[in-house]
């Protein structure tokens, strides 16, 4: 039986107008996000954020797990399903938490249907617009410490890391352990006073990965190293390791006796081509393809980092570095070689000074009434009347989501500008009432016509052939007996 294929994942989802009338608001389809979050409360937390045509966001809870039982480190949203005349498309949730498991869902892609004379939404403090048809797939148990990061490079591959020092490549068709990568562990470079660990427990464990669009090719840091490695995704295997000199380090703003390890890696792409940017605690270094150090990112005074991610902008792959910061901003830099900003004085010039981001414009902070850190945030384009928008959802510390919107238009003017400029509009805020950890979001898909909600027990990506070929097992295991 041939498999179905399956398309990328969306990144723009344009709006469908419909037959003209005096009212232009009415022309027009509402923008509907999907925003997921985790808690330090064991919380897996989904609500949906529809975006009319005055940006007059309703906010709705549409799925509640009580996930895990630690605190949810991280989660994944894969792309959705490949379209069927009348079924629906699905979206696969990985969520991670301290206690060395991996969740998955399936949930729907599909705004909710509103229903009438809803008894529980009527009843409930808050709008509810519940879909039966999300659902648990189950648990994987591969790791045997902390979840760290996960990532859906595709749909059919689901990319863990852990505290236990590995990285393990799981296919989603039938949730099977394809590979497990062993990362080192860093030696002991003596024990500082007050240490509490155990002999031999010197800090271990994977703190982030990151794929290259390519898929052969990933970039992981680790705890207790001044340094990344390359691995082959061909060959599971190592690739090579680049060393964070103490120049790197000293750029990055690490102290003599802090641990100088990268806490998150990204890929990005410029007009010049691509790069990848390791973030540390309150800095941000870009590398070349070369592997050379080409920036760092933050001004000063610098500011704890959070979260950053990198985001498109043009057709022509031009991209720009989002950071979120303690103090509850979200900052837009450029790394183009023509937007860094060199070195004023002669003597940083001697000592090799790296070339500061162009910072372009911000979003949030005390002026938009955003004092609290926001731990992550999402971002998604979307496609209207009057161009390119960007809908980003934010978490903070304090439980609550907000959703911004800001013009693709506004972000390419502010590379014209010297001034930081301060884009974007708060629509709306949510209060979860949970401490939030991590946050993921997507815009749904417009329902089309004729679209029935499918009630296959099995998942689509296993095909029949694979349940042809565990129906034979089990009855060859009959006879044995």
């Amino acid at each position: 039986m041939a498999k179905r294929k399956r398309n990328a994942a969306r990144e723009e989802v344009p709006t469908k107008k419909t037959k003209a009338s005096n009212d232009a608001s009415s022309s027009i389809t509402p923008v509907t996000i999907q925003i997921i979050t985790g808690s330090y409360d064991r919380v897996l937390h989904g609500l949906t954020a529809t975006i009319g045509a005055d940006n007059q966001v309703e906010f709705a809870d549409t799925f509640l797990f009580n996930a895990h039982s630690s605190a949810i480190r991280c989660l994944a949203v894969s792309p959705p399903s490949a379209p069927e005349p009348g079924k629906i498309q699905k979206v696969m949730l990985a969520s991670g938490s301290s206690d060395e498991r991996i969740n998955v869902y399936q949930i729907s892609a599909h705004p909710p249907k509103r229903k009438e004379n809803d008894t529980l939404s009527l009843v409930a403090p808050r709008k509810i617009l519940e879909n039966p048809k999300n659902r648990e797939l189950g648990t994987l148990l591969h790791h045997s410490s902390t979840i760290t990061a996960l990532s859906f490079p595709t749909r059919s591959k689901l990319i863990s890391s852990s505290e236990d020092s590995s990285i393990g490549v799981t296919r989603t068709r039938d949730w099977s352990l394809l590979s497990a990568i062993k990362v080192p562990k860093p030696k002991p470079q003596g024990r500082p006073s007050g240490d509490t660990a155990a002999l031999d427990g010197t800090p271990s464990g994977v703190n982030d990965f990151a794929v290259h669009p390519s898929m052969k090719l990933m970039i992981s840091v680790s705890k207790g190293e001044r340094s990344m490695r390359l691995w082959n995704l061909m060959t599971a295997k190592k690739a090579g390791v680049l060393n964070f000199g103490r120049d790197v380090i000293q750029e990055a703003g690490e102290s003599k006796h802090s641990p100088g390890e990268g806490r998150k890696v990204v890929w990005g792409a410029t007009e010049e081509g691509d790069e990848f940017s390791v973030g540390f605690d309150r800095d941000i270094i870009v590398f070349g393809m070369d592997s050379t150090p080409k920036c760092r990112v933050m001004p000063e005074p610098r500011r704890k980092i959070h979260e950053f991610c990198y985001v498109t902008l043009d057709s022509d792959d031009s991209s720009l570095l989002v950071v979120s910061t303690e103090d509850g901003r979200l900052l837009f830099f450029s790394t183009n070689t023509e937007d860094l900003s060199s070195t004023e004085s002669e003597t940083e010039k001697k000592a090799g000074k790296l070339p500061v981001a162009k910072l372009l414009a911000q979003v949030g902070g005390k002026e938009a009434g955003v004092s609290s850190r926001i731990k992550d945030f999402a971002v998604c384009k979307v496609t209207g009347e009057q161009g390119d928008d960007l809908v980003i959802s934010t978490g903070s510390s304090d439980g609550k989501v907000r959703l911004f919107k800001m013009s693709v238009k506004d972000l390419v003017e502010a590379r014209k500008t010297t001034p930081t400029k301060k884009i974007g509009q708060l629509l709306g805020t949510y209060d979860t009432e949970n401490r939030i950890t991590c946050l993921s979001a997507f815009a749904m898909i417009p329902r089309g016509e004729n679209v029935v909600d499918s009630d296959d027990e099995f998942d689509e990506n296993v095909d029949d052939s694979q349940l042809d070929d565990e129906d034979e097992d089990s009855e060859d295991d009959e006879d044995d007996e």
